[in-house]
């Protein structure tokens, strides 16, 4: 039988110490940081001073590494085995990464030392070059075992299907698998080669029964769902550590999942994203190597946790130079680009249009023909000329990243009347677009605002057929369900929520097309 989950230091150290297992192992977690080195604040992105000070940060590379130290003594002095794990996606996200490009990210977490970590789809969104650099970096393995990168001149050789850790005088399997849709959502290139997750799990779970090894640990970059059917099809599995969906297990906070999901005899565990969070599971076995009770859960890493003065300390040094990023001159602009909330949340607006068009150009060769960004996500203008990046994070400072999902004609219909829902109060939901263009009626009741609808095909407009499937690009916290749009929550189909940083896609697209010329085009009419 399992135990119910526990929450708590003192909780998980006395229910070890009195356990009777043959082995107890402490697996400290985390996933899909992108890059968020500096502390968040509760939107996720990187808090203020002002924030700090008034206690209302979260995470950060400091105060991880001061909640990994506490526990790790705390456990080692009761004489407890315990492993730090990295379930992928350390790059992406922040300025942190736009300027050092993994760096920083492998200097920390060799500072706070990781044990292994999973190769994330977005440790590719560099290629193959960008993950190879931060494997020079960092002294732990970095796993994933349904990848083949023998072909790649950068990788052959360095990124292993599986590892054996020596805790505590047992031998610990820990094997892995990366999402096989990276080679979509990210830049792996043609020499890497993506194996089925499962087959390639069974695969490595075999090959360490084979060496005798009795307690393996799947540590997946696959997402939540994917998870779940893993810990059900691939026997010989004691856990699963993973990321790639961001989702929240806690005992404590309202709304989240039970941490651990179990799935039979098998814990399933991730710990949301951002460094908000630091997962606990703690597993006995007994002398077969057999699971007999699985406990834990996520630590929230509030003001609560005092920072590393040290890894604060070159954090802050770390900081300055991205300063001078936000100075770089990245495009130009022919003329003021109009971003303003008077304009953006109650009609097409330029800037509207310019981020609409960026999104759509940089999926529309992934079938995305529909593009839908809320008037209120965008924060500012643009004024002519030099364009800096700075100039950028003032429209788009949030972190938001791309999301692409399929969606039904209908669905986008419900979202457009999400949007304009609010309009005569100003709200932020209001719909930016491009593919696609309608007209609108202000003065009918809401819900039935939209007059018509029509969508680019071949050159031609042509009506938006209800019950046809898109598909779609939004920014994630649309399709979160965000400012009303629920519908892209529970109605969006095969959804992918962590692109690239919505702020890099618009500086890319300004760049390619500048001097950029701002323009409204009647896309968005009312009647």
């Amino acid at each position: 039988m399992f135990t119910r989950p526990i929450a708590g230091l003192a909780a998980l150290v006395l229910s070890a110490s009195v356990a009777q297992a043959d082995y107890t192992l402490h697996i400290l977690h985390v996933n899909d940081l992108h890059s968020r080195i500096e502390p968040i604040n509760r939107f996720d992105s990187t808090c203020s001073a002002e924030d700090e000070t008034e206690g209302k940060c979260f995470g950060g590379v400091a105060r991880l590494a001061t909640k990994v130290a506490e526990l790790r003594a705390a456990l080692e002095a009761e004489g407890q085995n315990v492993i730090l794990l990295d379930a992928g996606d350390q790059f992406q996200g922040s300025l942190m990464y736009t300027t050092y490009k993994g760096a920083v990210e492998a200097e920390f977490m060799k500072a706070i030392g990781f044990d292994a970590m999973a190769v994330g789809n977005h440790e590719f969104d560099d290629g193959p070059a960008g993950l190879a650099a931060f494997l020079d970096k960092v002294g732990f393995p970095v796993i994933s075992g349904n990848i083949d990168v023998s072909r790649s001149n950068l990788l052959a050789g360095r990124v292993a299907d599986h590892v054996i850790l020596d805790v505590g005088g047992a031998r610990i399997g820990i094997v892995s698998a990366l999402a096989t849709d990276t080679v979509e959502t990210s830049s792996p290139g043609d020499d890497v080669v993506f194996a089925d997750e499962a087959e390639a799990l069974r695969a490595d779970v075999a090959a360490l029964e084979a060496q005798g090894v009795d307690k393996i640990i799947a540590l997946t970059h696959v997402g939540l769902p994917r998870d779940l059917d893993l810990a059900a099809s691939v026997p010989g599995l004691d856990a699963i550590v993973g990321g790639h969906s961001h989702t929240l297990m806690s005992n404590t906070e309202e709304g989240a999942l039970p941490y651990p999901q179990m799935v039979g005899g098998v814990p399933v565990v991730q710990a949301f994203a951002y460094s908000k969070y630091l997962g606990h599971l703690v597993l006995e076995f007994d002398a077969a190597g057999q699971v007999t009770a699985a406990s834990g859960d996520t630590i929230l890493l509030d003001a609560s946790v005092t920072p590393d003065p040290a890894i604060a300390a070159r954090v802050a040094e770390l900081a300055g130079p991205i300063a001078e990023l936000k100075a770089r001159v990245v495009a130009e602009a022919a003329a003021d680009i109009d971003g303003a909330r008077e304009s953006c949340r109650i009609r097409e607006c330029a800037m509207g249009n310019l981020v609409a068009d960026a999104m759509l150009d940089r999926v529309k060769d992934q079938g995305i023909s529909i593009a839908i960004q809320n008037g209120g996500g965008l924060r500012a203008g643009i004024a002519a000329g030099q364009v800096t990046m700075g100039d950028v994070l003032g429209v788009l400072p949030f972190q938001n990243t791309l999301s692409t999902f399929q969606a039904t004609g209908a669905t986008v219909l419900a979202a457009l009347e999400n949007g304009l829902s609010q309009i005569d109060e100003g709200a932020g939901r209001f719909p930016q677009v491009a593919g696609m263009r309608y007209v609108f009626d202000a003065a009918a009741d809401a819900g039935a605002r939209v007059v018509s609808a029509e969508v680019m095909e071949g050159g031609a407009w042509v009506p938006l057929d209800p019950a046809r499937t898109y598909g779609v690009v939004t920014n994630n916290y649309m399709r979160g369900g965000g400012d009303g749009y629920a519908m892209f929550k529970t109605d969006g189909m095969n959804a992918y929520d962590f692109g690239p940083d919505l702020a890099d896609v618009l500086a890319a697209y300004m760049a390619a097309n500048a001097p950029y010329q701002p323009f409204t085009d009647g896309r968005i009419t009312m009647k």
